[in-house]
């Protein structure tokens, strides 16, 4: 059906292309370097056959694969993101092809303290005899969402050229800045016209995702008081310190990304910025149930209200902030998306693993918006990371199941 050059070739020339965001950055797109990655998406749209590929001003891609049917099909929407995390370089990718894996250790060309060992990294052991992409070691290698937007492309031209395949409109979106939370902040829902959809954002081969976490930000910003070092004896009231006090209340042995799995939340703090008179602390707080949020953002501003005891003259700002909420909530209204996303997979080949996301994807965000949009499998592996690693076979899979479910509505409706 699709061959694994399709996927293989494109998803390298995507990988090259810095396309890192920055949460720093308050443009749309956070960085301009992410539309050079669209512009290159917008040209191979064009050439494949699509007549209305394009790239707005956010940033944002959107094209139409036209109906092969006269059945009144739903409109479904693939999405994937084209930004790498900001948690690690994405300049000067070298990605690497090991081909043939038979098991064992892979060690990066250019940094030879970065090893894929089974042991970390499990899913090698599905591997063997596929082709596996890493980069050299010294950057991310942005499989991360690269790999969704390779399969997207080689499903969008296997459809144009193999009309056979009988199939409603299919609408094509690939969005900026997924990494820092603004992934769909300015999609054009009507625009896009799209009834239900599904990200290519997932990991293992199979893997459906209809669960994510609910998710709030929270910002402390600690107003101290400030003395000459010389002469601060009973005056200075360190914000730092009091940041750092605030921190180390935390719970130690739960409630932490480190000390939780499967369905338990956590508060965790992503950085501590400011000087003596003012500091910031931003934390993520996460819960698969909404109602839980709550209770974690009672328990660290109980935990601040405490340590500001002890310092009388200062003051502090508790900020919580939306993020995205469990699609749950949304996919369960509609069974039939992930009944024929199961069908698309079987259809496939592959054996289907239903389950939750530790974390969130744009799908979250768009079922609320309108357009319920659980997560399917990309083939990515160890995101934000030296060891990042993708299987060619995989991401074969993947584009074949795009494919498939858009046969499977077709047929269903």
């Amino acid at each position: 059906m699709i061959t694994p050059e399709s996927v293989t070739d494109r998803f390298l020339r995507y990988a090259k292309i810095d396309t890192q965001s920055d949460p720093e950055s308050p443009t749309v797109p956070s960085t301009a370097k992410q539309k050079d990655l669209g512009k290159v998406l917008v040209e191979e749209l064009t050439a494949i056959g699509i007549t209305d590929a394009e790239l707005d001003e956010y940033g944002y891609v959107y094209a139409t694969i036209p109906a092969t049917s006269n059945k009144n099909v739903p409109v479904l929407c693939f999405c994937s993101h084209m930004d790498t995390s900001p948690d690690c370089s994405g300049t000067n990718v070298n990605p690497q092809i090991h081909r043939n894996y038979q098991g064992g250790n892979i060690e990066l060309p250019n940094d030879r303290s970065q090893v894929l060992t089974p042991a970390a990294h499990p899913d090698l052991l599905n591997q063997i005899g596929n082709d596996i992409v890493t980069a050299d070691g010294t950057t991310l290698l942005g499989a991360d969402n690269k790999a969704g937007l390779a399969e997207i492309m080689a499903a969008a031209e296997y459809l144009i050229k193999h009309p056979e395949v009988k199939h409603g409109v299919i609408r094509i979106l690939f969005t900026p800045d997924e990494e820092i939370g603004r992934g769909v902040d300015k999609v054009d829902m009507q625009k896009l016209g799209a009834q239900f959809g599904y990200t290519m954002d997932g990991e293992s081969l199979g893997h459906i995702e209809e669960e994510n976490f609910s998710a709030d930000a929270v910002s402390i910003t600690i107003n101290g008081v400030s003395a000459h070092p010389g002469f601060a004896k009973g005056k200075m009231e360190h914000a730092i310190k009091i940041a750092c006090a605030i921190v180390d209340k935390l719970p130690k042995k739960k409630l932490s990304p480190e000390t939780t799995h499967k369905k338990q939340g956590f508060i965790h703090p992503t950085s501590i910025s400011g000087g003596l008179e003012q500091a910031k602390i931003n934390f993520i707080i996460r819960d698969f149930v909404t109602e839980g949020l709550k209770e974690k953002e009672d328990m660290l501003k109980e935990i601040t209200e405490k340590v500001m005891k002890d310092y009388p003259n200062s003051t502090f700002e508790f900020k919580v902030m939306e993020q995205y909420r469990n699609m749950k909530v949304i996919i369960d209204q509609h069974p039939q998306i992930i009944k024929y996303a199961q069908l698309g997979m079987k259809r496939s080949g592959i054996k289907v693993h239903q389950q939750s996301i530790r974390g969130g994807t744009d799908g979250a965000r768009l079922s609320f918006m309108g357009m319920p949009c659980p997560n399917l499998f990309a083939g990515e592996h160890a995101f934000h990371g030296k060891q990042e690693w993708v299987s060619v076979q995989d991401m074969q899979k993947a584009a074949e199941t795009i494919v498939n479910i858009c046969a499977v509505w077709e047929e269903k409706s």
